[in-house]
């Protein structure tokens, strides 16, 4: 069995290792180089797995699957291989793997992990590449936008949900992140003190919203830009006052995927 490992000491841990480069971007790859770990991109199949991390012959190995995108220069696979450096640099993790307690696995990211062992590498792979320090310095004092979340991406290289995901963990203004399905919502990640927290119909995307509008109209609709949505469109348990309290939402859509960030001025 393996221990959780506190969030505050995995958040030091991270942020520790980053702060050891002077550059906003946290060069993964080196730090791997600098541990001796042996990386292997390559072709797994696409839908398989973004990364693995394997402990054999008294050394460790990081695969990552280029077939999903995992390349060295894609913020995708960078998320994937400070990933699995959580699991290399997480003492709980790494003995676990020596001994063979926790077995090697394949990691998937761009969904939400239930499995409390993701979870703490997903929250290590977040601190890394963003460390709150550096992070605080280039959000607080800026009205909130997209447009905000979209030069934080480009700034850390990585991609928009990981820096939307971190902005609702340490940003200085309140956000909601949904992303659904073919209509249905399959998670959402809200800021403590954002101020509603329940959705209006569970998991069936609301119709009177911007991500509603893009699986109701065939995917059709050019929604490539923030509008403004009101509380009881999105929000379930609305008080009568507040049924005409505004809120901006930006969707990302994909295919039969989508992604909205909603957030209040």
């Amino acid at each position: 069995m393996i221990n959780n490992t506190p969030l505050h000491h995995i958040k030091e841990l991270a942020e520790y290792i980053a702060l050891q480069y002077e550059e906003k971007i946290t060069p993964v790859n080196r730090i791997a180089e600098h541990e001796e770990l042996e990386l292997f991109y390559d072709a797994y199949d696409k839908g398989t797995f973004d990364g693995m991390t394997v402990y054999t012959h008294n050394r460790f190995y990081i695969h990552l699957n280029t077939d999903n995108g995992n390349r060295e220069d894609t913020e995708r696979g960078r998320f994937t291989l400070a990933h699995e450096l959580g699991h290399y640099f997480i003492d709980a993790h790494r003995i676990g793997l020596k001994k063979g307690i926790l077995e090697p696995h394949p990691s998937i990211i761009n969904r939400r992990q239930f499995n409390s062992i993701e979870r703490e590498a997903d929250y290590f792979a977040s601190c890394l590449l963003m460390p709150e320090s550096r992070f605080k310095q280039d959000v607080f004092k800026k009205k909130f936008s997209f447009q905000l979340i979209d030069n934080l991406c480009t700034q850390y290289k990585v991609s928009r949900t990981a820096c939307a995901f971190r902005f609702a963990q340490i940003g200085n203004h309140p956000i909601m992140i949904v992303y659904a399905e073919r209509g249905i919502v399959k998670w959402k990640l809200e800021s403590d003190d954002f101020p509603y927290k329940w959705l209006l119909n569970d998991k069936n995307v609301p119709a009177n919203t911007v991500m509603g509008e893009y699986f109701t109209q065939s995917n059709t609709r050019d929604i490539y830009k923030t509008e403004q949505v009101w509380a009881m469109d999105w929000f379930n348990y609305v008080k009568d006052r507040d049924t005409g309290r505004a809120f901006y939402e930006h969707c990302i859509p994909y295919k039969d995927k989508a992604l909205s960030i909603i957030w209040e001025d």
